[in-house]
């Protein structure tokens, strides 16, 4: 079976790690791929150095995040005549802009007379922005656009429950029968391998002292991560622990503005910026307790990495968090906007060694668990097998 797998861009994040993954290990069960991605935005850690070279990719320039016409129309024309020549059994996307111009491109080259059997179409909604990115026009206007793209759909793909009801139920995007809950996986294995000699290992890599207590965020710093009520809960934490180091992992379009921030904050050199980094067993290896702030999540691909790394998480209770934190045994969660909660929970696993290594354990069994990548090879194949006939 043929797949041409279309991703608006391979930057650092969960789609891109399942794009790739899904091209590479699929090929184990008989599938033929072609990766296609378009282009990086500025400032965007670029995941491209994960590709295996037996994987066949294709860029497409024209294909980028940002709403341009002019570039949108030499992306569809490109993307049609990918699937024309190439002639896939499905149409796989992932992100909105390669769901919008992808299954156009699909649908178009499935109305050719000669073109039997039709190119079978799949999305997977990796979260979604009709919530918390836009204002109400726009909204309304990508609702529009989702609704009517559904038709042309043959499965829809939502990474979590939390997911599938907001799109069919809240926005009204296709109908029942279409949706699959495929939650992502991921090769775990070597963040769940860390122990304590390798803790103190990734210390002694980044500088940090051993006594330290140290609170980490990984995301990209833009505005959905609400980076700035990090800094804010940092400050509280700081202003009642000496020893609260904090360390932001990431870059984006709002790294100079955070920045800003926490000199204003009074953090100091208390707070660090890493930028991204490839070696996150090192990041998570160090972290006592891991802090998510996001204004939305569809699933946090980087608080299931740090629960894997035995690492409990602290997150905003938003869009696909619960998902992941199921029950305050494997993490805590506290109002979006809320400083003083998010503080407050973090304070009070630094202060409980004992509390922070119970809840890592089974952080990491949880997520180990309902996250692997066998799963997810599993889950696929299914849903690509029930569209053959």
């Amino acid at each position: 079976m043929r797949i041409l797998r279309v991703i608006t861009r391979l930057n650092i994040g969960g789609p891109s790690i399942q794009a790739i993954t899904l091209a590479h290990r699929l090929a184990e069960r008989g599938y033929e791929t072609l990766l296609v991605h378009g282009r990086l935005g500025a400032g965007e850690g670029d995941m491209r150095y994960l590709l295996p070279p037996t994987v066949q990719t294709r860029a497409v320039d024209a294909l980028r995040r940002e709403i341009a016409p002019a570039h949108d129309t030499v992306a569809l024309a490109a993307l049609l005549g990918l699937v024309r020549e190439w002639r896939p059994d499905i149409v796989h996307t992932h992100m909105a802009k390669a769901g919008t111009t992808a299954r156009l491109a699909a649908a178009i080259a499935n109305l050719q007379p000669k073109r039997s059997p039709r190119a079978r179409i799949v999305h997977t909604y990796h979260g979604h922005v009709l919530e918390g990115y836009f204002g109400r026009v726009k909204t309304q206007a990508a609702i529009g656009v989702e609704r009517a793209l559904a038709r042309l759909t043959d499965r829809i793909i939502a990474i979590s429950p939390q997911i599938a009801r907001e799109l069919l139920e809240v926005h009204r995007i296709g109908r029942a029968e279409q949706y699959r809950v495929v939650p992502l996986g991921f090769d775990l294995d070597a963040l769940a391998a860390i122990a304590a000699p390798e803790r103190q290992q990734a210390r002694a890599a980044l500088g940090l002292d051993p006594r330290d207590h140290v609170v980490t965020t990984v995301g990209r710093i833009t505005a959905i991560k609400q980076h700035t009520l990090f800094l804010e809960a940092a400050a509280q934490i700081g202003g009642v622990d000496p020893a609260a180091r904090f360390l932001i992992v990431g870059d984006g379009d709002l790294r100079a503005d955070m920045e800003r921030h926490a000199a204003g904050l009074g953090l100091g050199s208390r707070v660090r910026f890493l930028g991204w980094r490839r070696d996150l067993a090192t990041v998570y290896g160090a972290t006592d307790v891991f802090l998510l702030t996001s204004r939305n999540e569809g699933t946090p691909v980087a608080l299931i990495e740090s629960l894997a790394a035995g690492v409990p998480g602290v997150a905003t209770d938003v869009g696909g968090i619960r998902d992941v934190i199921a029950s305050d045994a494997v993490g805590l969660v506290a109002p979006s906007g809320d400083a003083a909660a998010l503080a407050a929970h973090v304070r009070g696993l630094l202060d409980d060694p004992d509390r922070r290594l119970r809840m890592g354990a089974a952080g990491r069994k949880s997520v180990v668990t309902r996250y692997g990548l066998e799963r997810l090879l599993d889950d696929i194949d299914e849903v690509y097998r029930s569209l053959e006939g």
